[in-house]
């Protein structure tokens, strides 16, 4: 290689190291002076610059009120801090987000919430689909939040992957397709026309931004991963040990639960989506449940599921099937039920057979707001921990939990339907079932993860 080809290189090399390190500089989004760069929303809240804080204030009256960029930005690392004085108020920072043509911001919102919920850190979906990640799905991070004082907020958007952090700790991870670009806001939540709120404030400083070649951050330890992705695991959950238990285009790791290959009628996989047909409603269907050729002891379960009006399903766990028995297979149920229509949610014992309860045995706590509507997706997951303690989830919300093999699961064992069998619930293994009951429901994005 002559000189002169030599010194052209080096100059190149120079020129993309310079470019790629001024591309991931900080650069402040808030000048500490007054609002350049920024502009009013949505709402009447009030907005100002006070000892190189922006302070907003609540009134009484006004919608939700957002401070917003004037550019959009699609992938970047945000940090910033920020106070609320009180447990009383709501705040929260949008990412990505957009005014719809009544004038009303909606879109991706880092969640600042001071109250005994402790939420900080998960991610709402403003105006559109409400909570993608409350903060119950990573119990560490509740404990990060510090009352009445500046906390600490990174916020990563790299393509389809939204992670955000409080004080250091790792708290939401969602995966989700809905919005590649838009702007970043501060909201002062509403207080409706309660006039004692009025003046109530939220403090934010020190807002800086990365954008360009921006690269993702490892959380220095695994959480739960909301993907809006159906049938996908991004990279981070191939790292900490998930699998995907349905594929998506065949019937590969599944057969029929008394078969030796998966059935022929009944059942339907397509468009992504594994679905019992239906059958009038008989248990047990015409073609019968499907387990998982695997046996699994703790793990943490995640599916996707679907209702069609009035219909029935479930998901069963530590099923053995050596009791042959006629209709459906035997095993602790996650209830997968139209609560509405199906008169089984009328029957059991204090709606211990209504969706999300653990079948015949325990009642799952459920708001109604965090229920989505039949024909839509709902997400439930089953953790079972080493030590056989259980949880019930419905998106993102436990809804009720217990111990395997207690004095108190075997009370509740021994006053329902399952009593004549011995030791109902307390194999050491056993498949994962979906359930036949003769309607039409369907599946997807079926995970799990064996824990230790």
């Amino acid at each position: 290689m002559n000189k002169n080809r030599f010194l052209s290189k080096l100059l190149l090399l120079s020129f993309l190291i310079t470019t790629n390190l001024h591309a991931q500089q900080w650069v402040s989004l808030f000048n500490g002076k007054n609002l350049t760069g920024w502009q009013l929303a949505a709402g009447t809240a009030k907005y100002a610059v006070q000892d190189g804080m922006i302070v907003g204030e609540t009134v009484a009256g006004s919608p939700n009120s957002f401070l917003r960029t004037e550019k959009e930005y699609d992938n970047f690392v945000l940090e910033l801090d920020a106070k609320l004085p009180d447990s009383t108020s709501n705040s929260g920072i949008q990412l990505r987000s957009h005014v719809n043509t009544a004038g009303r911001v909606y879109g991706y919102q880092y969640e600042l919430d001071p109250s005994s919920r402790k939420w900080t850190g998960g991610l709402y979906d403003e105006a559109r689909r409400d909570w993608l990640y409350p903060l119950s799905l990573n119990p560490e991070a509740q404990k990060a939040y510090l009352p009445g004082q500046f906390n600490h907020i990174k916020i990563e958007c790299i393509g389809h992957e939204i992670k955000t952090w409080i004080n250091g700790e790792p708290a939401a991870y969602v995966v989700d397709t809905m919005d590649a670009k838009g702007f970043i806001a501060l909201q002062v939540h509403s207080i409706g026309n309660n006039t004692a709120m009025s003046g109530e404030k939220v403090y934010f400083k020190n807002i800086r931004i990365q954008t360009g070649n921006v690269q993702p951050t490892p959380f220095h330890k695994p959480v739960y991963v909301v993907n809006n992705i159906p049938n996908y695991l991004c990279n981070a959950e191939k790292k900490w040990g998930w699998n995907l238990l349905f594929n998506g285009i065949n019937s590969d790791g599944w057969r029929g639960a008394y078969k030796d290959h998966f059935p022929k009628t009944d059942w339907q996989i397509k468009d992504g989506m594994i679905t019992v047909l239906s059958s009038q409603g008989k248990e047990g269907g015409n073609g019968g449940d499907v387990v998982t050729l695997g046996q699994y002891s703790a793990f943490d379960l995640s599916f996707e599921f679907k209702l069609t009006p009035g219909a029935n399903s479930g998901v069963k766990y530590f099923v053995t099937l050596t009791e042959h028995n006629e209709g459906s297979a035997i095993g602790l149920e996650y209830q997968v039920l139209d609560d509405a229509l199906h008169p089984d949610a009328k029957l059991g014992r204090d709606g211990d057979r209504t969706l999300a309860s653990l079948y015949d045995l325990i009642p799952a706590q459920k708001q109604a707001r965090f229920v989505h509507p039949i024909g839509s997706w709902n997400t439930g997951r089953i953790v079972v921990y080493p030590n056989n303690h259980v949880e019930h989830y419905l998106n993102g919300i436990k809804v009720l939990e217990y111990d395997r093999g207690s004095p108190a699961f075997r009370a509740l064992v021994a006053i329902s339907k399952f009593k004549i069998w011995k030791n109902f619930g307390e194999a050491r293994q056993g498949h994962i079932l979906l359930q036949d009951h003769g309607n039409e429901v369907s599946y997807r994005s079926i995970k799990i993860k064996p824990l230790q």
